[in-house]
């Protein structure tokens, strides 16, 4: 059990640490004041007083966290500018978060997800750039008889260029794009001898499981890869083709976690796969004993999940809070008190509802309901 709790808590202090100090650096920029740090919720393990006044904390429930500002009754305080006028002298109100411009208060607010985007940035860039990126062709060396790849049309000795219009630049990169389609037939581009051709495979979904022994329905087309030529190919890439290559994947990332979740909710993706901290906190623990590149590796993706997670327009998420700053853009003027606080209300049902959901599933993945 301590395999799994320890590096599911330092993950979570990496990821969350990160995503809180993108809004810190950009609340000091502007020159809010920051009351509170805090890493988790509920009571206060430990913490600190900078020099500013800012309480550094660490606490119990390690499941998120916030940033509190001067003046806020908490983080996400929506109170009337003219009770803020009244409360506060002319040197307090400066450093006051609901008094500034909505640039940037957007920018304080956007920070946070900007900040989880960059950490993936910097953890891809760096793998690229110290330890290599793959390019091993992938070459099928397989065609199972009767599978999909067979229906479809897929040969032994061809070697797939594209998925879903997706590059092939490695092995690995097939397994993921079949995995993150969601489309009911996939294109494979393929090289057949001098020939450039595309076929349509309809993949089989079948309850399998992943390299870490998790069960999950996979989507299979019934090919077996190898490397072109049995080489490797494992090249270390300078900095300009880093970024490219980090850059491309956190987009690659977004975008298909979003196409994703878009089928899940028009029920064309399997729901079963949406996990909570359980189900996180198992898989970081496994992934951790294939050793620190691994766990460096899942921490970009987390890290992703939650900025992209927190641009959902989502009352008590940043991405409620912008799309109320685009509501104030829009008209001139905030929204009321009494209709934010609607808004709230049904932000919370849905979160607590979602996370309603992805307990259920991480208790059926640890085998308590069948």
């Amino acid at each position: 059990m301590l395999n799994f709790i320890l590096p599911f808590i330092v993950l979570i202090l990496i990821v969350v640490f990160i995503h809180e100090y993108g809004h810190y650096y950009f609340a000091k920029k502007y020159g809010v004041g920051v009351t509170d740090f805090s890493i988790g919720f509920g009571k206060e393990i430990f913490g600190w007083n900078d020099k500013s006044g800012t309480r550094w904390k660490i606490c119990w429930i390690p499941l998120g966290g916030y940033v509190k500002f001067f003046g806020d009754r908490n983080v996400y305080s929506q109170a009337d500018h003219k009770e803020i006028v009244e409360k506060y002298n002319e040197e307090e109100q400066k450093k006051l978060f609901i008094l500034k411009p909505l640039y940037q208060r957007t920018l304080i607010v956007f920070g946070g997800p900007l900040a989880n985007f960059l950490l993936a940035f910097v953890i891809f860039f760096s793998i690229y750039t110290l330890i290599g990126k793959d390019f091993t062709p992938a070459v099928i060396n397989e065609v199972q008889k009767d599978s999909p790849a067979m229906v479809g049309g897929l040969r032994q000795n061809d070697i797939i260029l594209e998925i879903d219009g997706n590059k092939v630049e490695s092995i690995t990169d097939v397994s993921k794009f079949i995995t993150m389609s969601t489309d009911e037939i996939i294109d494979f581009k393929i090289k057949r001898s001098y020939d450039e051709l595309i076929f349509k495979v309809k993949p089989n979904t079948v309850l399998g499981e992943d390299n870490l022994g998790n069960k999950l329905n996979k989507r299979i087309v019934g090919i077996k890869l190898g490397a072109y030529n049995n080489e490797i190919n494992h090249v270390k890439l300078g900095p300009a083709q880093s970024i490219y290559h980090a850059v491309n994947e956190v987009y690659y990332v977004s975008i298909s976690s979003l196409k994703y979740i878009g089928a899940m909710i028009s029920g064309k993706a399997d729901t079963s796969q949406l996990g909570g901290p359980i189900r996180i906190a198992k898989i970081s623990g496994q992934v951790a004993e294939f050793g620190i590149l691994a766990f460096i590796s899942m921490t970009a993706y987390i890290s992703i999940s939650l900025g992209l997670v927190n641009l959902f327009p989502i009352p008590m998420l940043d991405g409620g809070h912008l799309m109320f700053y685009a509501f104030e853009k829009l008209l001139g003027r905030p929204l009321s008190q009494k209709t934010q606080e609607g808004f709230f209300r049904i932000g919370l049902f849905l979160l607590i509802s979602l996370m309603f959901f992805t307990t259920f599933n991480d208790l059926k993945d640890l085998g308590l309901f069948r």
